[in-house]
């Protein structure tokens, strides 16, 4: 891909963006990375997988890169200040788009912001058209961190790996199941889908053309 930088001013500061733009978008898919004090950044390479996936099927894609995170100014803020920044974004996005519809997906503590980057825009009246997550941290994880993780619509597509370690396949299923949200599980996959990233793609790639 050859995707362009952009410098946009946030809450907290300028906020690095990489853009994915096709010739004629269906709509705007807003990517959200993992956690930056583990080394997440919008060049991840399940994130990188998300980009490749949604530009294949018409969506102009946008990476921000956390606050504190390569050129984008801040300090981390648990997810608060982050799902701030992905609205802001959004916000900045939304002009060159005119009424296209929006997917939000994310990685790890990325698809953790983007249940409640959903939230506030249905409150908003702005409702994302869908949701995709994969890795999604909920309840407690390796290293003792919490993460109250948002209801999402039924539409959403949820993806994990059966041999995640860090955020445990169970954790996930505790959250779903309330809201009788089917799970896609990768066999064989950890938490960073190593030799697993094509079947991220596939799966979304199928999930759309159903």
């Amino acid at each position: 891909m050859n995707s362009t930088q952009r410098l946009l001013d946030g809450p907290a500061g300028r906020i690095e963006v990489l853009v994915d733009q096709p010739a004629a978008p269906r709509g705007l898919a807003l990517i959200a990375h993992p956690h930056p004090l583990g080394g997440g950044s919008n060049t991840n390479k399940v994130v990188h997988t998300l980009a490749r996936s949604f530009l294949a099927l018409g969506y102009a894609c946008w990476r921000p890169n956390f606050r504190g995170v390569g050129l984008s100014e801040g300090v981390h803020d648990h997810g608060q200040g982050e799902c701030d920044d992905l609205l802001s974004v959004l916000d900045s996005a939304r002009p060159e788009y005119a009424h296209l519809p929006l997917i939000l997906a994310g990685y790890s503590f990325g698809a953790y912001c983007q249940t409640h980057v959903a939230h506030r825009l249905a409150d908003a009246g702005q409702p994302a058209e869908r949701l995709v997550l994969v890795g999604t941290a909920a309840g407690f994880v390796e290293g003792n961190r919490r993460y109250d993780t948002a209801a999402v619509p039924a539409n959403t597509l949820v993806i994990h790996g059966a041999e995640d370690t860090t955020v445990p396949l169970a954790n996930v299923f505790a959250w779903a199941a309330p809201l009788d949200l089917p799970v896609v599980v990768i066999p064989g996959a950890d938490h960073f889908f190593h030799r697993r990233l094509h079947l991220i793609r596939d799966v979304v790639t199928r999930s759309w053309k159903l």
